[in-house]
């Protein structure tokens, strides 16, 4: 395109100047027609001058033609790959919303299980059930993630937080794990802020994190940071394996995997895949020191920030209140679609001792709700008939009334999903739905119901 644009700049400069030379040749051949005797010839010349200023004209138009096709071309080209986009992003939440379901319904029934008393072989049997399901979704997760990543449809969201509660968050949630294994497992923060995607950093920091206590047998691991360059880096450094040199690469891409230890658990080789990925998303250069037999320190580094002291503690994507009320007698209304969910969430809300109505739709729940006064609400975000949660439970809430506490429970991890949930005063909880999590977010929504 810039070629075909300095083309005609250059022809029209070029027919400029043949206007000028055939304008002053004219000129004289006007002036000296009847005196000079190679008038003739002159006017012979400005003829021929003429002819190819025309053709040159030709040519330009030809060119601004060809320009202008170009043009059309690139944009529809333009169209086509933002409606490809579109159609992909709709794809990705039709595909999490649909493998996610069936493993949200699972964990619950399994945990409705595990709260019935039975022996130690089949506590173990539940627990290992447990794992795998959770080892499932963590592929699932990740899969969807790449696939989101090479789609495009996942951009960045840069604000300014502390990073210590970021990091501090993920330290506890992996911290009874790594004690399970007799590994030490600690943080040290300072009190800064950094500029980032907090969701989409978390997933960098978590997967760093993971991975060192994959491949840690003894010894421990260690989250901290520093300035360098003006900048903050999180490091996170293992007593592991360590990672030979013309390994470094190759750990970057997908599906390569070390030496994992009997305790080191499963892996699928996608982990640092993804922090490569995100993290040039991000624009945050990832770093890498290691040492074969004594271990590695892997970092990410990141933009500081000025500290808000009046802005609130960034609290982690996927956590809950951790206020807990009694749940017992709770009168707390389902609204879900798919039978092997309602069925697994149904027994394991009357195992905590609550009073459960269930109902398909949001016609159904409203009708239910004005003779029964739930006292919380449980909506899935997509219903059957293109309904939503948010509005299931906006007819739920007209219906008595009142604004009663809901969340709105999905397996869109999408922006759009929680503004929707924020705007409709509504808790959100993502799928699959850990029990502990719903228990503890139900407990707050009943201990506080104007929250």
């Amino acid at each position: 395109m810039t070629q075909a644009v300095d083309e005609v700049e250059e022809l029209r400069r070029e027919i400029a100047k043949l206007k000028k030379i055939n304008a002053k040749l004219i000129s004289r051949v006007e002036r000296s027609y009847d005196q000079q005797p190679n008038a003739y010839a002159l006017f012979e010349t400005a003829i021929a001058l003429d002819n190819q200023v025309r053709r040159r004209t030709q040519e330009v138009q030809q060119a601004l033609r060809s320009i202008e096709r170009a043009n059309e071309d690139l944009r529809r080209a333009k169209e086509q790959a933002e409606a490809a986009n579109l159609l992909k992003s709709s794809v990705l939440t039709s595909i999490s919303h649909d493998l996610l379901q069936p493993l949200n319904a699972a964990r619950l029934a399994l945990s409705t299980l595990d709260s019935f008393e039975m022996g130690g072989e089949q506590n173990g049997l539940i627990d290992q059930a447990d794992r795998s399901l959770a080892t499932l979704e963590d592929l699932l997760r990740t899969v969807l993630d790449l696939s989101k990543l090479d789609a495009g449809v996942m951009s960045p969201d840069l604000r300014a937080f502390p990073i210590d509660d970021l990091v501090g968050s993920l330290v506890k949630e992996q911290a009874q794990g790594a004690a399970k294994r007799g590994l030490k497992f600690r943080h040290f923060g300072a009190g800064r802020w950094v500029t980032s995607d907090p969701l989409l950093l978390r997933r960098v920091i978590q997967n760093l994190i993971t991975n060192g206590l994959r491949y840690t047998r003894r010894g421990g691991v260690l989250v901290g940071g520093r300035v360098r360059d003006g900048r903050w880096t999180v490091e996170v450094w293992d007593t592991g394996p360590g990672i030979p040199e013309e390994r470094r690469d190759a750990i970057f891409q997908e599906f390569q995997r070390g030496e994992v230890g009997e305790h080191g658990g499963l892996g699928f080789g996608l982990g640092l895949a993804i922090v490569r990925r995100l993290a040039l998303a991000l624009d945050h250069p990832i770093g890498l020191r290691s040492t074969v037999g004594r271990g590695s320190m892997f970092s990410v580094s990141l933009p500081l920030a000025e500290a808000r002291a009046a802005e609130s503690v960034l609290a982690p994507a996927e956590a809950s209140p951790l206020a807990r009320g009694p749940l017992r007698d709770a009168r707390i209304l389902v609204i879900e679609n798919d039978a092997a969910v309602l069925a697994a969430m149904s027994a394991l809300l009357s195992r905590w001792g609550c009073a459960v109505a269930i109902a398909p739709s949001g016609d159904a729940a409203a009708e239910i709700a004005a003779k029964q006064r739930p006292q919380a609400i449980i909506a899935d975000l997509h219903l059957d008939h293109f309904e939503r949660g948010m509005t299931a439970v906006a007819k739920v809430r007209r219906a008595v009334g009142a604004a009663t506490p809901a969340m709105l429970v999905t397996a869109d991890h999408s922006d759009e999903a929680a503004r929707e949930a924020e705007e409709a005063e509504m808790a959100l909880l993502r799928k699959p739905v850990r029990p502990a999590e719903l228990r503890s977010l139900l407990s707050y929504l009943l201990s506080n119901p104007g929250a």
